[in-house]
């Protein structure tokens, strides 16, 4: 049978062949049904694939076999699809995956997306909120700022009230004739003055913080809600800007301000412009003592003893003192002068004994009984037992008593005694009634400090750094430019002008050109008063430049000037950089907010501009494009006027033709009593035909030259003399000649020489004091002689209390005349003026003067190892620091070759060794000033890491020599915290703020200013911390401790236009029926109505009424006026009804007297309008409007601002009689006017677009409503940004247009539109 191999076929045979394992028995093929795993069912399958060409080797399996093959077949297609269906499903779950994969991905993307959309919506939510948060801090700021204001112009009316009451019992007790006068006026019903009546609402007052742009937004009228929903709640709530001027109507120095006007102009006077006392003439107290023989030794004991003392005083409070005294000799030739003193004169002190000479008289009277400033007069009068003075000195003093309140002296003692009262009155009076001074405030300072107070300054502005010298030289020049009488036919050049204001912008710069003594000067000081009168909105910024390398032609020092003006006017006194660069950069950011500010113009006037050290280089903002509203004028000469500047708009000067010639000789001689014939009149007209002969100033010498010898010389010889002359230098040469021949002696023109020269090689000129402390031998009467001639000839001229040269013209002459051999005797000069300051630094007088002087004398004789060691002078160069000259200092230093850092180690070197020779308290603490100055030096340049050690040392010096809770602890801890907050130290800063805090309450109380400082400084490093909460807690205490000092303090520049009243109310007592008496009885009804008295304002404005018609008859245009503000006072007190009747009758006097578009008339139509509104008769009040309309575009053109304002309120007016299509046309007009007027983001074209969304929502143009609301949403924004000073411009960023496209939703409109 074989074994069971033997039954294998070789090719393989098919099946399974089982073997017998026991030995016995045939092998047999036995079918299996199993299911095999795939690798084995492919085996077998490849093996019956191959078996079938060869067929099967036993037939006993080829059924079987058969039946597997098919089988095998079966199962493989049934797997083969099983795991087809497999592969596609789990393909089909791949494929799905992949796509939840895709689908996660895109949806973690948008996620993403949105969640950094949202984290930047945050972020600007959060901007905008602290944005509207500082924006709030601003309000407030402004809100308390008025409301102390208004406080403080109450108190100092009330003061004055008081002051007059006093005046007017003094004078009753004196006179019982003026008694019976004043009772017959007491039962007349009007009480002038009355101590126990007081301003109503004094201590409880609700301000709110008018005359920002910002004020258009407020109220109820259209809503302040930055969301297009409010549109649903605002139908029929139109609002129009109204009239912008007050329903009072005066002439006079209340003119068109209403209640809280009133307030703000008299704070912003006393905010922007110094406080100089109405007694002193140019920074110099001049003290001019009338003596005769039997009291000339009091005279002289007092000018040698206690005269430099008074200088001292004067000296450190940054004044001159000059004493002048006429011996009895001199009186008749020196009449003039003598006269001219006596105006000039601060104090009159008269010295009387037993007789009076009669050449004395015409002075007494001049000084003592004709005295209209009311300035300070004294009279010493020493008595001797047993003998009685004379008749005329009993008269004299009896007169003074009656008329002038003069203060007496009765001396019975010696003369060293008399001399010794003298001083002590002397000094009281300089103190208190000249200066202004508190006398425990003076007694309590150091005299022989070698610094000038400064406290002044620091308490007015904070930390700025105030030169009060340069303002008060800068409104001297205004007023000596402006002083001519003669207008040269400039009304011709005011139109042009005029036009630059009212041309739309942009605008470049307006260049007024003419040759040297042209008038240009004088023609912008007079456009400049037109414009403070007609315009009293538009602001005006002026400086006026001097001879070139004075302080006046400084460019670091103007752009400092202006940027103060700026920020004062902008109520906003913050720390200003010093660095010259930086304040170029900053200057029109600050004109950029104050322009968006400010309701009116702004006009930079800036003369002789060409005069300025590199004027193209340091005025290179005027070539860029300025405000909207900001007009810039400046004058040139035509030679040196830059060749970059040509191309601007320019206004030429022409020579003066001859009717001018003619009224300036005229003028001129006509002063002097003489009188020209006609040939010499042509003589004069045929000269003054070249181009040099006839300019204003030649013309004007020329003049002035006949009229000084008219009277003791020859004219027609003069004149041969005048006409070899073909310049104004020439002329100015014959013209000193002249005033050398009149000279008595040589000496006299020796001294008039020395005089000359000295001022011609100074910086800024000389004083008085000083010449004759260079010239021993010069007395008072000589020096006051030659300055009445060079005075009068307009060769010198006062600024700031120094003499200097009236016009370049006369500089060089002198030049000229005097210094031909040139440098030798220029450099002779200059080294006399160094010797005289040099010996003033050894006796340890440095002074303004010094500090000026000194190191710019060494700076033009090139000596560098002197300015060097003039410069290392601690307390000069503090005086410079102290006074803002930074740039100057800078400019030394850098002549000197020294940068930045080696400049701080020499100063830090110099105090060092200075410190060893210090000894004493004294010495201290004014080494610790020295130490704080450096401190403050070194970070205006930037130098904070070496700023804090000098700081520091202050503080340890003062700690130690004084007390550690002492007030200049504080101080010290102050400045070292400013350096704090610079460096981003906030943390060390909030410390130091809160220690001196601690320390000044302790010792001032918890209301003082320098309390206020430091919470100001805390609040300010609040806000940069962003803790806002913390910052408006503390300015709410700021804002009330000034408001409690501003109460407290007087000023005497708040009562200067008061004072000018005082006789004329004087006359009024007396019961006098004039025009002018009547003039004053309504002004003071205006100034009760301000004062929100009405029951005496109507008493005063009644009288004023029936005094008018009794003088002028019913039907004066005055009696219209005092018709108007009767009518408005009614009108504040309700009494609708009376305020109607008496309008209509102002205005039927108007209408009949008038011209249709006279101001007065337009006053009158505007408020009868307003109160047929508010009465409701709004019928009666459309004409009106309508009238009101058509006298704006006659008075000021069709297409000026306010005829827009007339077009709202008359649009607004028909709105609210349901009339809206004929609005809307007006609308659009005004709209159109702003916005070529002022630009597209003026608050004024925000109000319109609110008001045309409001007329085209109720329209049911929801798309154009929202448009506009739209576009008046962004101006707001923009506004309140530029406010908060988070913006450089008025135009609205991009980040603002994003939030209000959120604020501004299109579902609002959608729900609109569904209904």
């Amino acid at each position: 049978m074989g074994t069971a191999s033997s039954l294998v076929s070789p090719a393989g045979a098919v099946g399974e062949v089982i073997e017998d394992t026991y030995g016995g028995g045939e092998a047999c093929e036995i079918p299996v049904e199993v299911k095999p795993k795939a690798r084995l069912l492919r085996g077998s399958l490849r093996r019956v694939g191959a078996a079938r060409p060869g067929g099967l080797i036993g037939a006993s399996f080829k059924s079987t076999a058969s039946v597997q093959e098919l089988e095998c077949v079966a199962e493989y297609e049934r797997l083969k699809k099983e795991y087809e269906i497999f592969r596609v499903s789990k393909n089909n779950e791949v494929a799905s995956m992949v796509k939840k994969e895709a689908k996660l991905d895109r949806e973690n993307k948008r996620l993403r997306a949105e969640l950094q959309a949202l984290q930047k919506t945050y972020q600007k939510i959060l901007r905008e909120k602290e944005s509207a948060l500082e924006a709030k801090y601003q309000a407030m700021e402004r809100a308390a700022t008025f409301e102390h204001d208004r406080d403080k112009v109450k108190r100092q009316f009330k003061i004055f009230r008081e002051t007059k009451e006093n005046e007017i019992q003094d004078l009753l007790r004196a006179k019982r004739e003026l008694e019976a006068k004043l009772q017959r006026l007491q039962a007349q019903g009007i009480q002038v003055f009355d101590p126990e009546e007081s301003d109503s609402d004094d201590n409880c007052t609700d301000v709110t913080a008018t005359g920002t742009q910002s004020e258009y937004w407020n109220g109820g009228a259209l809503g302040s809600e930055p969301s297009m929903g409010s549109l649903m709640q605002l139908q029929q709530s139109f609002r129009g800007p109204e009239f912008a001027h007050s329903s009072i109507d005066v002439e006079g120095p209340f003119a068109n301000i209403n209640r809280d006007d009133w307030d703000a102009a008299v704070a912003s006077l006393l905010q922007v412009t110094p406080l100089f006392s109405h007694s002193l003439w140019s920074n110099t107290v001049r003290c001019f003592i009338i003596s005769t023989v039997e009291t000339q030794p009091e005279v002289d004991i007092f000018i040698r003893n206690y005269s430099p003392k008074l200088q001292r005083i004067c000296e450190t409070m940054g004044y001159f003192f000059q004493v002048v005294n006429f011996s009895a000799e001199n009186e008749r030739p020196l009449k003039d002068v003598r006269k001219w003193e006596i105006e000039k004169s601060s104090l009159v002190v008269l010295l009387l004994h037993l007789t009076l000479p009669s050449c004395l008289l015409e002075d007494c009277e001049e000084a003592f009984l004709r005295n209209p400033e009311e300035k300070p007069r004294l009279i010493y009068h020493r008595k001797e037992d047993g003998r009685v003075s004379s008749v005329s000195v009993q008269q004299l003093i009896e007169q003074i008593s009656y008329v002038n309140k003069a203060k007496m002296i009765d001396h019975a003692g010696g003369v060293e005694e008399g001399a010794y009262e003298i001083y002590n009155c002397v000094e009281k009076i300089i103190k208190q009634d000249i200066l202004g001074c508190e006398t425990a405030e003076l007694e309590g300072k150091d005299l022989s400090n070698k610094e000038e107070s400064t406290a002044p300054e620091e308490e007015g502005f904070g930390d700025v750094l105030w030169d009060a010298h340069d303002e008060q030289e800068q409104m001297e020049a205004f007023q000596q430019a402006s002083s001519s009488a003669c207008e040269l036919g400039f009304e011709k050049y005011f139109e042009r002008l005029n036009d630059l204001v009212a041309a739309p912008a942009p605008i470049p710069p307006l260049l007024v050109s003419g040759g040297p003594g042209s008038g240009k000067s004088l023609l912008l000081s007079k456009w400049i008063q037109l414009q403070q009168k007609h315009s009293p909105n538009t602001l005006i910024l002026y400086h006026f430049v001097g001879r070139p390398m004075s302080t006046s032609s400084e460019s670091a020092l103007i752009i400092k000037r202006l940027t103060l003006k700026l920020m004062q006017h902008s109520w906003l006194v913050s720390p200003l950089t010093l660095d010259p660069a930086k304040l170029l950069e900053e200057f029109p950011r600050w004109l950029e907010k104050l322009s968006a500010r400010h309701q009116g113009s702004i006009i930079i006037i800036i003369d002789s501009i060409d005069q300025i050290q590199q004027a193209e280089k340091q005025m290179k903002w005027l070539i860029d494009p300025l405000p909207v509203n900001v007009r810039v004028i400046v004058s040139v000469n035509v030679e040196t006027c830059p060749q970059a500047w040509r191309l601007w708009p320019t206004l030429h000067l022409d020579p003066l033709n001859s009717r001018d010639v003619k009224s300036l000789i005229s003028a001129e001689c006509d002063s002097a009593n003489v009188k020209l014939t006609k040939e010499q009149e042509k003589k004069l007209e045929r000269h003054c035909r070249s181009a040099t002969t006839c300019n204003a100033l030649y013309v004007t010498l020329l003049g002035k030259t006949v009229a000084w010898v008219g009277n003791t010389g020859n004219i027609d010889e003069t004149l041969q003399r005048c006409f070899q002359c073909q310049d104004t230098v020439s002329l100015y040469r014959l013209v000193l000649r002249s005033i050398q021949e009149s000279l008595q002696s040589d000496k006299e023109k020796g001294l008039l020489r020395e005089i000359l020269c000295v001022i011609g090689v100074s910086h800024n000129g000389v004083s008085e004091s000083e010449l004759m402390e260079l010239y021993p031998e010069l007395s008072s009467a000589v020096l006051a002689s030659l300055i009445h001639s060079l005075h009068k000839m307009c060769l010198l001229t006062y600024g700031c209390g120094l003499l200097k040269f009236q016009h370049l013209q006369a500089w060089e002459m002198v030049r000229l005349e005097y210094m031909e051999e040139g440098e030798k005797v220029i450099s002779a000069y200059r080294q006399k003026l160094v010797e005289y300051f040099t010996m003033q630094l050894s006796r340890d007088r440095v002074t303004w003067r010094s500090a000026d002087e000194l190191p710019w004398l060494f700076q033009q004789q090139g000596d560098k190892q002197k300015l060097h060691k003039c410069l290392l002078n601690l307390f000069v160069s503090q005086n410079l620091y102290k006074r803002g000259h930074f740039a100057e200092l800078l400019s030394y230093w850098q002549l000197v070759g020294k940068d930045k850092s080696s400049m701080a180690a020499e100063y830090f070197g110099s105090l060092k060794e200075y410190e060893k020779s210090c000894e004493g308290e004294e010495s201290m603490i004014c080494l610790a000033d020295l130490y704080e100055t450096l401190g403050r030096f070194l970070k205006d340049l930037g130098l904070l890491s070496q700023a804090v050690a000098p700081l520091q040392r202050s503080l340890e010096i003062r700690e130690t020599a004084l007390d550690p809770d002492h007030p200049r602890v504080a101080q010290s801890l102050h400045q070292l915290a400013g350096v704090y907050v610079q460096w981003k130290k906030f943390g060390n800063a909030e410390q130091l703020y809160k220690q001196a805090l601690e320390i000044s309450e302790n010792a001032y109380g918890a209301e003082h200013l320098r309390v206020a400082r430091e919470l100001d400084a805390l609040a300010t490093l609040y806000q940069k911390q962003n803790k806002y909460e913390q910052a408006e807690q503390l300015r709410k205490k700021t804002f009330k401790i000034r408001q409690k000092a501003a109460r407290r303090k007087g000023s005497l520049c708040g009562f200067a236009l008061l004072r000018q009243r005082a006789l004329q109310l004087e006359e009024l007592t007396l019961g006098k029926d004039t025009p002018d008496n009547a003039r004053t009885l309504n002004e003071l009804g205006v100034l009760y109505y301000l004062q929100n008295n009405l029951e005496t304002s109507e008493l005063f404005l009644k009288r004023s009424l029936e005094m008018r018609e009794r003088v002028l008859g019913p039907d004066h245009p005055d009696c219209a006026q005092s018709l108007n503000n009767l009518a408005a006072l009614y009108n504040e007190k309700k009494h609708y009804d009376k305020a109607e009747e008496l309008y209509e009758k102002a205005l039927d006097i108007r209408r009949r007297a008038l011209a249709p578009d006279h101001p007065s008339l337009a006053y009158t139509v505007k408020h009868l309008a307003v109160l047929y509104k508010k009465m409701g008769k709004l019928e009666k009040a459309v004409p009106l409007y309508e009238l009101a309309v058509e006298i704006r575009q006659k008075s000021f053109g069709p297409k000026h601002p306010s005829v827009a304002t007339a077009l709202v309120n008359l649009a607004v007016l028909y709105c609210q009689m349901k009339k809206q299509i004929e609005a809307l046309p007006l609308y659009e007009r005004a709209l159109k006017i702003y916005e070529d007027s002022f630009g597209h983001m003026h608050p004024r074209v925000g109000e319109t677009l609110k008001n045309l969304a409001v007329l085209s929502y109720e329209g049911g143009d929801f798309e154009k409503a929202a448009e506009l609301y739209k576009r008046a949403m962004e101006i707001k924004e923009a506004e309140t940004l530029l406010i908060g000073g988070k913006a450089t411009s008025r135009h609205s960023s991009s980040g603002d247009t994003f939030s209000l496209k959120s604020a501004l939703s299109p579902n609002i409109f959608l729900e609109h539109g569904q209904r």
